[in-house]
């Protein structure tokens, strides 16, 4: 492997310190949450019933991000209480009923989608655990037709079956029970139908809390809803995809090209728009009355274009990552394009529609880039540029940042620093951090309520890690899409002196440029005692080829996955990288 030296003595900046202080401070709360609220099984300290199909999603949510941290460099015992917690509450769930075999028995895809980040984020900090290899694998034949116990896939005409899916195979008839819990959430939102009896077409809510019109709405949800495919399903495709970069089995990673495809030619067929409901025999607005909107988690749905774009772009991105070509970039691309060709300008802002009913397009709201630079940062190409722009509202260039939740929160400020536009990024999304780590870690030590009348969410909004600029800053990109998608950023990193993932002790990274070229990356050891060395990978899981670096004006040529840097004490040194990316089939093995 290719070693190049760092050996220029340098002060270390703010940005540096920072991102040592929280990859540090960060693991000693992540243990004090942990301390906090589980037991030693792992299982949350908690009731003892939970009722319906809701709420396993919200126990995994609570450390979803805790392996990722170890996987950045913080402390690998941070991974390993994470491991405790995904048992622990897996037999928490198993008990309360909503989990068999160790996996949801049967709920949506924004959901499973949720609970799943966590299990997807273990491949990163520890690829070499055989135990959760073999779940990966148990857990994606699930879905590819080869479990005889969950018969989710139809393999004829390439769709899952049902939008309610799990261990137990399609629900396709729904029962009140499921729907216990949820109930009163969703009395907050419009009816899912606009001929449900006894309600108005255009009523704000629908009281799922009353019985009566609840017998109503659950005989129509099965009738027409739970028999079929449904865009949310694309989330699927991260699951097998973590199967294939576990074991590298092709039967994995052609599952996935074969269920995007049907999606995009059911996309195509509908004027490059998703349609949200696919009846049993593969028709659009089968079960609809020929509809292509109204299906479940659809365009009706209160949620509407949020749930369908971020099933496109995670489609998208694993067909890229798994080298299956581009055609899956028409689906975010065609549902960004449209909707902003439909938007009006309101007050001096652009609002875009998010939901279609009978009627047409409405519910116009402001623009939002997150999604566009989502898309941007996986294909670096100037017409996914333009749609950041057009999707950005006028004041989003210099505007403050917004306090950090589970999933990126300041990705336009974020893509204005790797443009040359903001240069203050690095330390203002690291002290926000670190300001919103203190916060919950008060909350958390002044958290005296009865566990027995906790909210499902509870843990989920006291989680103190926080990793917004750590993985932006170090490895070059944002955090996956959060209802499922897959960590995919431009580098990786190796400690080679214990061999674990991540940035080694004292070492901070920041990459201050992306573009189609390659990356800029500065490296800083903040101890003026000892050299230490990184290997740096070409994507999160070697996906991509190191083609050149260069540095003080030399260029070194490589055709490799990865080189190594050793940093002399209180040095640094910045490099210009060249990548060519989606060009090797990707692993969580790291290199040598």
């Amino acid at each position: 492997m290719v070693t190049l030296r760092f050996h220029e003595r340098r002060e270390p900046p703010e940005w540096a310190l920072l991102e040592r202080y929280l990859l540090r401070t960060m693991s000693e709360a992540a243990l004090e949450f942990v301390s906090r609220y589980t037991r030693e099984d792992g299982s949350l300290v908690w009731r003892s019933e939970w009722p319906g199909m809701d709420g396993s999603d919200d126990a995994y949510e609570s450390f979803h991000n805790l392996p990722l941290l170890a996987a950045l460099g913080g402390d690998p015992d941070v991974d390993t209480a994470a491991r405790r917690c995904w048992e622990g509450v897996t037999q928490q769930f198993t008990q309360y009923g909503q989990v068999w075999r160790e996996f949801d028995a049967y709920y949506d895809w924004m959901h499973h989608g949720e609970s799943s980040l966590l299990f997807y984020f273990f491949g990163l900090a520890r690829p070499e655990d055989n135990r959760m290899a073999g779940r990966a694998r148990r857990f994606a034949e699930m879905y590819t037709g080869d479990d005889p116990l969950a018969r989710n896939y139809d393999r004829e005409r390439r769709m899952v079956r049902s939008p309610i899916n799990g261990s137990r195979g399609p629900r396709f008839v729904n029962t009140a029970d499921d729907w216990l819990t949820h109930r009163p959430v969703l009395a907050n939102y419009p009816p899912p139908f606009e001929d449900v009896p006894g309600i108005a077409p255009d009523a704000p809510t629908a009281d799922w809390t009353d019985d009566a019109l609840f017998a109503r709405i659950l005989e129509l949800l099965n009738a027409r809803m739970m028999r079929g495919d449904v865009p949310l399903n694309l989330a699927a495709t991260s699951l097998v995809a973590n199967a294939y970069l576990y074991t590298g089995d092709e039967r994995y990673r052609d599952w996935v090209g074969e269920y995007i495809a049907a999606w995009v030619e059911r996309a195509a067929a509908n004027g490059g728009v998703l349609p949200d409901n696919i009846g049993p025999s593969g028709e659009i607005g089968e079960l609809m009355g020929g509809k292509w909107w109204g299906g479940y988690y659809g365009w009706r749905w209160p949620h509407g274009f949020l749930n369908l774009i971020e099933s496109a772009l995670i489609a998208a991105a694993n067909s890229l990552l798994l080298r299956h070509g581009t055609d899956a970039l028409k689906l975010p691309r065609a549902l960004l394009d449209r909707l902003h060709a439909l938007g009006r300008q309101e007050e001096g802002i652009w609002r875009t529609p998010h939901r279609h009913g009978d009627s047409g397009w409405y519910d116009f709201r402001p623009v939002d880039p997150s999604y566009a630079i989502y898309l941007w940062s996986w294909t670096l190409q100037e017409e996914d540029a333009r749609r950041v722009d057009a999707w950005s509202p006028p004041d989003a260039p210099g505007g403050p940042l917004r306090p950090s939740q589970r999933q990126d929160t300041n990705l336009r400020a974020w893509y204005d620093f790797v443009h040359g536009r903001r240069p203050t990024y690095p330390v203002e999304v690291l002290r926000a951090n670190c300001a919103e780590m203190l916060r919950r870690l008060e909350r958390i030590r002044s958290d005296d309520g009865d566990p027995e009348e906790w909210d499902v969410h509870h843990w989920q909004e006291l989680n103190p890690v926080v990793l917004e600029g750590l993985t932006q800053l170090t490895l070059g990109g944002p955090q996956p899409v959060y209802h499922g998608g897959l960590l995919q950023v431009p580098l990786r990193y190796r400690d080679p002196e214990s061999g674990r993932p991540g940035l080694p002790a004292d070492v901070a990274a920041l990459v201050s440029r992306v573009d189609t070229d390659g990356v800029t990356l500065t490296l800083q050891n903040v101890n003026a005692i000892r050299e230490r060395v990184v290997v740096v990978q070409a994507g999160a899981y070697g996906e991509h080829c190191v083609t050149h670096v260069t540095q003080n004006a030399k260029e070194c040529a490589l055709e490799a996955p990865a080189f190594a840097v050793t940093i002399g004490p209180g040095c640094a040194g910045t490099v210009t990288i060249g990548l060519r990316r989606h060009c090797r089939l990707p692993s969580y093995r790291l290199p040598g």
